[in-house]
């Protein structure tokens, strides 16, 4: 499997593109500047020495004109103008000499490195010697006798010697002409030849530093800006409040990285905020159950306090007459046993119409004095007593504790609520259900949980479970007041009470969150606001049991 190319390569070897094509293009135009500099040095140094070849052809054609200059009999102007011309030819070709060993670019420029107009300098100075020779012998006084008895004029060019000498120096120099000619010929050869290698390279250079720098802008559009264009899209749709349609980036470098990161911070973003919304949710449930218990308290306590006197003054109308008709009904036997039915069921609904009202009165009160417990013993207590209930016959109850946990509570009003969701829990099941309660401390919080598996619940039965007098019963019995006072008791302490079922048929968990350190000031001010509604409070009030179906 290839390596995956990180960011910082994909960078680095763009880099090394950019430098790769302007090294490129520098290298062209370098190529064609040496060229340049190359024709124009070669061409100044033939310059030179064109000036000292023509300086040598002057200094020749004197020498030409001494040759052919007629002579009188003993003058010596024209040999005079001959050795001057000697002369001055002798010192441009030392000159020449020098110039042509003192350039440092010698042989660099010339096909032969200049060995061809150093042997003609040799040439030409030996042409030189032998034309001073043949003059000096020309002049002699023996040769002018024999070549002139009579007297008559003549000339130097007349003697073959001379003459040869002559034609040999004015050849040479003409060769030296010519091999200039050709080396400026060949120089300009060679720096058109290097000029088109120069437009050549920089066309090169500029084609392939075109594609390069459009690889390059196709390679960034790819690797960094639409990664990066998809990474801004992907917060923005998360700033909009969008979750759901994670980055995608195939760029296996850093940017592939942060969008996975990304990805699963907005995953975890999204659970906190579906988390969030459930909780404000559940808590907004609780806070409406809350009030609307604590209006239904108020109003409990108050029709409770106002029924009390009617229903304790029926009950004992109903007893007094009973004792008054007893001599009146012996008399008349066939009605007595109906009269005295009835009597006695207006006691009974009576005392039944109390008990509600006195629970009702119970709904609206506080729990006692709350000390540090120890929930395990206070559970396994209730468990204890609630497996000797008839309700309990054929079905278990098992209790998981993790340990101890140990918090302020109300142990009266606590055991209550145990109670009340163990006897729900066993009425809902039938013969051989299983009633599993765990203990264990959550954080800041003692987590008890009743989980059976009993007749379950639908999700309108779970809304409104906690209301006053919603009773969904499987057995038929019981007020609906039971979770309705257990989600009072568990509020006070600070903690919740919360309901789940999967649905009907697939049992039901009850889950009782009780703080670990009490911090109830909530409450003391609910407790104050249920004080000044007036009324009788007993310190510890007996805790109902309502056999409420979870």
């Amino acid at each position: 499997m290839a390596r995956p190319w990180r960011l910082r390569h994909k960078l680095v070897l763009g880099l090394a593109l950019v430098v790769g094509s302007v090294a490129l293009l520098l290298g062209g135009a370098l190529f064609g500047l040496s060229s340049y500099l190359e024709t124009m040095q070669t061409t100044q140094r033939k310059l030179r020495e064109m000036q000292i070849v023509v300086q040598l052809r002057d200094h020749i054609q004197k020498i030409a004109s001494a040759v052919q200059a007629p002579r009188a009999d003993g003058a010596s102007a024209p040999d005079q103008k001959m050795s001057d011309a000697v002369q001055e030819a002798r010192r441009t070709l030392a000159g020449y000499r020098a110039t042509l060993e003192s350039d440092p670019f010698r042989g660099r420029f010339d096909p032969d490195g200049g060995e061809g107009e150093a042997a003609l300098i040799n040439r030409m100075e030996s042409a030189l010697g032998r034309l001073e020779d043949a003059v000096a012998r020309v002049n002699a006084p023996q040769v002018l006798t024999a070549a002139n008895p009579q007297g008559g004029k003549t000339r130097l060019g007349d003697d073959p010697d001379v003459q040869r000498a002559y034609d040999d120096l004015a050849r040479y120099a003409n060769d030296l002409f010519l091999i200039l000619i050709s080396d400026i010929e060949e120089s300009f050869k060679r720096s058109e030849a290097n000029h088109r290698r120069s437009l050549t390279v920089a066309g090169f250079a500029t084609a392939l530093a075109i594609v390069l720098v459009l690889t390059l802008l196709y390679y960034f559009r790819v690797w960094v800006f639409a990664p990066i264009k998809e990474l801004q899209a992907g917060v923005h749709r998360v700033h909009e409040g969008n979750f759901d349609h994670p980055i995608r980036l195939g760029s296996q470098d850093e940017l592939e990285e942060l969008a996975n990161e990304f990805n699963a911070m907005t995953a975890r973003l999204r659970e906190v905020y579906k988390d969030l919304a459930r909780q404000v949710n559940e808590r907004t449930r609780q806070l409406v159950r809350s009030e609307r218990m604590v209006s239904v308290g108020f109003l409990a306590a108050g029709v409770a306090h106002e029924i009390n006197n009617p229903l304790a003054s029926i009950a004992f109308c109903a007893e007094a007459l009973e004792r008054r008709l007893q001599d009146l009904l012996a008399r008349a036997p066939g009605e007595s046993e109906v009269v005295l039915k009835y009597l006695r069921m207006m006691q009974d609904e009576a005392q039944r119409c109390k008990q509600i009202t006195q629970k009702l009165l119970d709904f609206s009160r506080s729990g006692g004095k709350r000390e540090p417990a120890e929930l395990t013993h206070l559970v396994r207590d209730v468990i204890e007593v609630a497996q000797c209930l008839p309700n309990a016959r054929g079905k278990r109850i098992e209790f998981r504790p993790e340990g101890p946990v140990v918090a302020p509570v109300s142990v009266p009003d606590v055991k209550g609520v145990v109670l009340n969701l163990v006897v729900n829990a066993l009425d809902s099941m039938v013969e051989g259900g299983l009633l599993t309660v765990s203990l264990a401390a959550r954080g800041e919080f003692a987590e008890v949980t009743f989980a059976d598996t009993g007749c379950g619940m639908t999700p309108d039965v779970l809304e409104n479970l906690f209301e006053p007098f919603f009773s969904r019963s499987r057995t038929g019995n019981g007020t609906g007041l039971g979770l309705s006072v257990s989600h009072q008791v568990i509020d006070a302490h600070g903690g919740t009470i919360t309901a789940a079922s999967p649905g009907p048929g697939r049992g039901s968990t009850f889950t009782v969150r009780l703080p670990l350190t009490g911090a109830e000031a909530r409450h003391e001010t609910r407790d104050t606001r249920h004080e000044s509604t007036g009324g009788d409070r007993p310190s510890v009030v007996p805790f109902p049991v309502a056999r409420t179906a979870a």
